[in-house]
């Protein structure tokens, strides 16, 4: 939209400028807002600057501009690619750990999404392009392992609806500080968005339901253990936040209780949790197909530091 005036209504309550902005334009999302004001394209019309916290009342006037940025277009970039499986309809990638999904504010190149146009060409679904094609489900920047992206946009209909339906099997190896208790338990807490760190997530009240089984895999004295993790739903952070609920956070997790000074183990660089397992049926042939990926070379080497350190112990 072209920049326009537009004054606080009479009747309106006074409010924080982002709140109050997308009350008013409800097809424009609070972060964009936000952003709009941090560039000066929502200002007071004074021309003096405008806070997204600072409070308006019913008489202020603004000068707005809150069309969306547009959108860039990406070019396909080479980068190495773990391949699992690919057919005509789907391909399924080991995702490293550090590698990015898709495009986004603050990121570069070296997306998931650019290598998937370089290796598919235009063989990927349309459906969220032109920043997200064929993407169905997404894993955590660290976390690495199996991710599966639809070719077609028959097979992305038909993901995205076994994900949403919970028709689809995830288990996940997290490596955890300390040892919990029992061998094995299931956390069912809701987890949504932190109260005051937006970027983060917790287990609070107004959260979606989630719900996250776990057994212990190995020991490595009372430092670490080795969790399998399977999940029920796929709430952002949410074996992560589960996890640290339990008492356990997951090594290298600093953003949820991680601390490298009251853990016997090495310095972690990353946060180790893998994606080892996703089941699902063929979009096409309903086949049930189960794919699996190896382990980190850094995370396997970690594991073995362990054992060398600590005698890990299998648990039966």
């Amino acid at each position: 939209m072209p920049e326009e005036i537009f004054v606080v209504p009479e009747d309106a309550h006074p409010e924080r400028a982002d709140k109050l902005i997308v009350r008013h334009f409800p097809e424009v999302s609070r972060a964009a807002v936000q952003k709009a004001i941090e560039r000066g394209k929502a200002r007071r019309s004074d021309g003096k600057a405008l806070q997204s916290k600072q409070k308006l009342f019913p008489g202020d006037v603004l000068v707005m501009d809150l069309s969306p940025d547009p959108v860039p277009s990406l070019r396909p970039v080479e980068l190495p690619l773990d391949v699992l499986h690919e057919d005509e309809h789907l391909i399924a990638i080991n995702k490293s750990s550090g590698m990015v999904v898709h495009p986004g504010e603050g990121t570069g190149e070296d997306t998931l999404v650019h290598a998937l146009l370089h290796h598919c060409g235009e063989h990927l679904s349309s459906v969220g392009a032109p920043l997200r094609p064929g993407i169905v489900h997404r894993l955590d920047k660290e976390t690495s392992g199996v991710i599966v992206v639809a070719k077609t946009d028959l097979a992305h209909h038909s993901l995205a609806s076994q994900f949403a339906e919970r028709e689809t099997g995830k288990e996940y190896l997290a490596l955890v500080v300390g040892v919990p208790r029992e061998k094995s338990g299931s956390i069912t807490l809701p987890v949504g968005r932190h109260p005051t760190v937006r970027v983060k997530m917790a287990v609070t009240e107004k959260g979606k339901s989630a719900h996250t089984d776990w057994a212990v895999d190995e020991v490595f004295g009372t430092s670490s253990a080795l969790l399998r993790c399977r999940i029920h739903t796929g709430r952002t952070h949410q074996i992560r936040v589960h996890l640290t609920c339990l008492g356990h956070p997951v090594v290298g997790d600093e953003t949820y209780g991680y601390k490298p000074a009251r853990h016997d183990g090495p310095p972690a660089a990353r946060a180790f949790l893998h994606a080892e397992k996703l089941s699902f049926s063929h979009p096409v042939s309903g086949d049930c197909l189960l794919l699996e990926a190896p382990l980190a070379q850094d995370f396997s080497h970690y594991l073995g530091v362990l054992r060398e350190q600590f005698s890990g112990n299998a648990i039966a």
